[in-house]
């Protein structure tokens, strides 16, 4: 029965895993790459990482497993945060298909009472 839970651990972590490298090579711009490789990456990871948890089921390889999930799920959302803002900061350019920018440029330093919004026409 652990066997059976190991493998698809493994190979639903393995999927998501390769939806997010899917992601990466698929969507349009920086920012969507990012939620795809963040939202998926971590899912995979945690996935795999459970499976060599109740693969090995010792109280060291439970523990480190744990903490990595736990590391994971705390660090990622916040690299993704910090590398969209920069991206969005140094001015990468949207995808065409983007129907309104919420920042509306306050993020790149304008005032921050403008409720300007760029779209992806202003991009160009």
């Amino acid at each position: 029965m652990i066997e059976l839970l190991t493998s698809v651990l493994v190979v639903a972590g393995g999927l998501f895993a390769f939806v997010a490298a899917l992601g990466m090579v698929r969507l349009p711009d920086v920012l969507t790459r990012m939620h795809a490789s963040t939202k998926a990456g971590t899912l995979g990871c945690g996935l795999i990482l459970l499976a060599v948890a109740v693969h090995f089921a010792e109280t060291g390889v439970v523990a480190r497993a744990v903490a990595a999930i736990v590391f994971l799920l705390l660090t990622a959302p916040v690299a993704a945060h910090m590398i969209g803002r920069a991206a969005y900061r140094t001015g990468v350019p949207l995808w065409q298909g983007t129907v309104i920018d919420e920042l509306g440029g306050r993020a790149q330093g304008e005032d921050a009472g403008s409720s300007s919004a760029r779209t992806a026409d202003d991009q160009t």
